[in-house]
């Protein structure tokens, strides 16, 4: 039985006219690509009751809020006691972005921005103080060649459907 492709050529149209302008809104997106609001407005629906689309939030920089420092931290942490006490822990400072359960050499990954290097060993003692962390290594980022991004990936979903 053939299953459907996650996104069409018109879903892609529609997630990279909201990328590149959220503000535009569903009638302003209708005119522009030419179909009826209510097909724009069911597609945006659809797309976020599969989780194709996770939020219409604002991308926020935190190299504009005063944190310039990027730098990626992977974790070995206490295996016996599960992973939820140390994310719990780990979510609760400010500047820890993102975290991920890895494969390979350590147990979690964990993006967090600071102020200065100073700011950033701060944050790295922070996510030290829980005693299930056992070490951390750290990768400052120097330069940022490809921030994240999505659209290549909409665009080879529609290709390989």
């Amino acid at each position: 039985m053939p299953t459907s492709p996650p996104v069409d050529e018109l879903d892609a149209r529609i997630i990279a006219l909201f990328t590149a302008e959220p503000q535009i809104g569903v009638l302003g997106a209708s005119r522009r690509l030419s179909v009826a609001r209510g097909t724009v407005q069911a597609r945006l629906d659809r797309l976020t009751e599969r989780g194709v689309i996770r939020s219409f939030a604002p991308q926020i920089d935190p190299n504009a809020l005063g944190y310039p420092v990027t730098a990626f931290c992977t974790l070995e942490i206490r295996q016996r006691s599960g992973h939820a006490s140390v994310v719990a822990h780990l979510s609760a400072i400010p500047e820890v972005l993102e975290i991920h359960s890895i494969t390979g050499i350590g147990d979690l990954v964990v993006r967090v921005v600071a102020r200065d290097n100073p700011d950033l060993g701060r944050v790295i003692d922070a996510m030290m103080e829980d005693g299930r962390v056992l070490r951390a290594n750290t990768s400052m980022v120097l330069v940022t060649h490809l921030p994240h991004r999505t659209g290549p990936l909409v665009d080879a979903a529609v290709d390989t459907a």
